[in-house]
């Protein structure tokens, strides 16, 4: 039998996957402007409500972090739901590597279900395409943050 807890969080599967590909595409998005092995440079990216806003910055050698910033009160409050008690300041973008130019690979920490998945994004002017599939591909989504700073 499920508890509580595991029951909530399996009737939100679209909320974690939201995540997952909103992470995916603020991964890509700062790494359209980058040649060769750079980085980008450090930006602000908003989900496509507004609910949550991170901050991408270098995180060890030839890797990208997106740093939640803010976050709406509706978003924290899900995030705690999930077993995610401060949402200002998590890491959801984890260590994202450039495969070809404009595209990132990594880890997305979703908050709603406190759990981590793999990645993609590709960048496109101010917009970040991010990707996320679970169940070996059969389930995907994909979510377009746009550049804040």
């Amino acid at each position: 039998m499920q508890s509580k807890a595991q029951v909530r969080r399996t009737s939100r599967p679209l909320s974690w996957m939201i995540a997952l590909f909103g992470a995916a595409m603020i991964a890509a998005q700062a790494g359209a402007g980058s040649g060769g092995g750079e980085l980008p440079v450090a930006s602000e990216w908003r989900n496509p409500r507004n609910t949550v806003r991170i901050r991408l910055t270098p995180c060890g050698q030839d890797r990208m972090c997106g740093i939640v910033t803010w976050a709406s009160d509706k978003a924290k409050a899900d995030a705690r739901r999930g077993g995610t008690e401060n949402l200002v300041g998590a890491n959801l973008f984890r260590d994202f590597r450039r495969v070809s130019p404009g595209h990132y690979k990594g880890r997305v920490f979703v908050p709603d279900l406190n759990r981590t998945f793999s990645g993609q994004m590709q960048i496109q002017g101010d917009s970040m395409i991010g990707k996320g599939c679970v169940l070996a591909g059969l389930i995907c989504k994909q979510q377009v943050w746009t550049r804040v700073s």
